[in-house]
């Protein structure tokens, strides 16, 4: 829905059935725009409520749209493409956020923040009320996603799970938000990292859950496993390329080990040191592989912007040098398997010195492995790419 310059901020509330708390989410939130002079609405983005949650949400002034899909980023995405308003200041309707402090984040708004986030951590200058968070998401859960989202992202936040936030509609439309379900905030949050917005962060306080007909909609493990789950989907530099060059790094040590029969407080490390090497070097490079491919999936769909280890990367890995790098690995595996096999010849095809015959024919078959898969690996990614780079 097109914007309409006489409203300023659209509060978006996403509901499943919340008949406890809703009437007075909406009173907060539109006295505090009265009071504030914030031109606004207020949008209920209903979920499928069968306890009276929309005839609630309309006889308060909010304006409620149903959203048939479940999930939570789903009835955000449907609220927010019905809101009119420049900002969008998303909130649930559990009463755990004080609507009464939009002001704030629409002052920030104001002042040129594209992005503002509520936190509710100390931390960050927040405040959470005895009984208003779970032991393990207050002093474990957030503070760890938190972590990894700022060192992974980029994003300058103390607190990536609140979920009251406010953005401008030119944000929201660039991010293009695809999640449904609650890994929607997260994905918001990182893309606007990642996309260098202009972000700052509002101290909220959080309070106890209003709601007495129902629990939580929110699940600790399986909620947890599913952010960690979208963080790493959304990295493929920590899921892929840092893993991968690691075991390479550990493959090519071992092989060099292996090779020379080298002796490290009193264990010798001969044939065996080569073959674990040469699956460590195999599966390495699997993932720089994986690694190459999500990240162009990931830009050309819009999932992810460019970052400089992709750029870097692909400005050398033309297709002309992969190949070629490709070629000169698996010749010199066949090199190597090629005079093992001229010695095995000679025997008459008998037996061969086991020992040193591994020390070439588990390189040999490592590079030629390798070589060929670098090849196919090199025109994979040119298909991916074609026209686009």
């Amino acid at each position: 829905m097109a914007t309409n310059p006489d409203i300023e901020l659209s509060v978006v509330m996403p509901c499943l059935n919340e008949a406890d708390t809703l009437r007075t989410c909406i009173r907060k939130a539109i006295r505090a725009m009265n009071e504030a002079g914030i031109v606004g609405e207020v949008i209920v983005a209903d979920n499928g409520s069968t306890d009276g949650s929309q005839e609630i949400a309309r006889s308060e002034g909010a304006r409620v749209v149903d959203i048939p899909v479940r999930g939570y980023g789903s009835a955000l995405i449907g609220g927010i493409a019905e809101a009119r308003g420049k900002f969008i200041l998303m909130g649930d309707a559990d009463d755990s956020y004080d609507f009464t402090e939009i002001p704030r984040f629409v002052a920030a708004l104001r002042e040129g923040a594209e992005l503002v986030q509520g936190c509710r951590l100390p931390k960050g200058g927040g405040t959470v009320l005895p009984g208003a968070m779970p032991f393990l998401h207050r002093w474990w859960g957030n503070p760890m996603f938190t972590a990894m989202a700022r060192r992974w992202f980029g994003a300058p936040i103390n607190d990536i799970n609140c979920g009251m936030r406010a953005f401008s509609r030119d944000l929201y439309d660039r991010l293009e938000l695809r999640s449904l379900g609650m890994e929607f905030a997260n994905e918001m949050i990182i893309k606007a990292s990642l996309m260098g917005a202009r972000i700052s962060e509002v101290p909220i306080t959080l309070h106890p859950d209003g709601r007495k007909s129902h629990g939580p909609h929110l699940r600790t493990f399986r909620d947890g496993w599913r952010t960690l789950r979208f963080y790493l989907i959304f990295s493929p530099t920590w899921l892929f390329l840092i893993p991968g060059v690691l075991l390479i790094l550990f493959g090519v040590l071992g092989m060099g080990v292996g090779l020379t029969g080298t002796t490290i407080g009193g264990l010798r490390f001969e044939t065996n040191t080569l073959l674990f090497s040469s699956v460590a070097m195999l599966c390495g490079f699997q993932a720089i592989v994986f690694w190459a491919v999500a990240s162009i999936y990931a830009v050309y769909s819009g999932l992810l912007p460019r970052s400089r280890v992709y750029d870097a990367f692909f400005r050398w890995a033309t297709l002309e040098r992969v190949v070629v790098l490709g070629v000169i690995g698996f010749v010199a595996g066949g090199v190597l398997l090629g005079s093992v096999m001229v010695e095995w010849v000679g025997t008459s095809f008998g037996e061969l010195e086991f020992s040193g015959t591994m020390r070439r024919t588990v390189p040999g078959a490592t590079l030629t492995a390798l070589g060929f898969q670098t090849m196919l690996s090199g025109f994979l990614a040119s298909i991916l790419g074609m026209d686009r780079r």
